[in-house]
């Protein structure tokens, strides 16, 4: 049975953080065009309206944008209280929002100030994120799962660059945390990490020029011999939020090309 056919997220609802660009924006179109309507979450509030309305004209689908610092305990909640006001259910949860510290210095060298704030939305804000959906989540009457939640970390949580060391530590939080939800909500909602390599999207700031200057500096190559896309990730979210995935939780799927074998 091929699992990933069909409009298999119909009735279905989802939350995607960081929703304005990037894999948030690839995921919008991925899920709608498979059904589900949407919350998209975002602080760049221009962008945001943007993304929306064009997710929306072109898959048919409710599309709410909702302006929110993920790292602000406040406006999480009315998040979350507005998700379950505009959408019947969430059913998928992608808790993707993040930012790196792009003064490339090394951990002896990091700002107290740069890393609280990497620390708060990478890691403090998919733990609020997750914390202010999961109780109604669970209560939700789907079956075999009453949702899914699906977190972005990276390989750098895996390979642990020097010149990104608070993004690194942040990631390899990221992961912890994945798992040890995917503990506490079993049976009802699986929680699965995707690790993405490098890929042309606003985490290196749109640009192949820094991310070829981060892979020189760092004597790395690419086995697979290309930057990712935002459509190698978002093959695997679709694998994570379909029926093909249901026996799966407290994952890592690493989508690098083969940089963190």
């Amino acid at each position: 049975m091929l699992y990933l056919e069909g409009k298999f997220l119909e009735g279905k609802g989802a939350v995607i953080t960081g929703g304005a660009s990037g894999f948030g924006r690839g995921a919008a179109y991925a899920l709608a065009e498979k059904g589900a309507d949407l919350i998209l979450v975002d602080i760049n509030e221009q962008l945001l309206e943007e993304t929306a309305k064009k997710v929306e004209q072109e898959t048919g689908k409710k599309v709410v944008p909702i302006v929110c610092d993920v790292s602000k305990s406040d406006q999480v909640k009315a998040m979350a209280k507005q998700s379950f006001e505009e959408l019947d259910n969430v059913y998928i949860l992608f808790n993707n929002a993040g930012i790196a510290d792009y003064s490339l210095k090394d951990i002896t060298k990091v700002k107290e100030e740069k890393w609280d704030r990497v620390m708060d939305v990478n890691l403090k804000g998919q733990w609020l994120v997750a914390n202010s959906l999961l109780k109604k989540m669970r209560k939700q009457p789907f079956e075999p799962l009453a949702g899914k939640i699906i977190c972005t970390s990276s390989q750098g949580s895996k390979l642990l660059s020097s010149i990104l060391p608070t993004y690194c530590i942040s990631k390899v939080g990221v992961n912890a945390m994945a798992k040890l939800f995917a503990k506490a909500l079993a049976p009802k909602i699986t929680v699965n990490t995707i690790l993405p390599g490098v890929h042309t999207t606003g985490i290196y700031l749109n640009s192949e020029d820094l991310i070829k200057t981060m892979l020189k500096a760092g004597n790395t190559k690419i086995p697979l011999g290309r930057i990712g896309t935002v459509e190698d990730v978002i093959n695997v979210l679709m694998f994570l939020a379909s029926p093909a995935s249901d026996y799966i939780t407290g994952q890592e799927f690493l989508v690098t090309g083969g940089m963190a074998i």
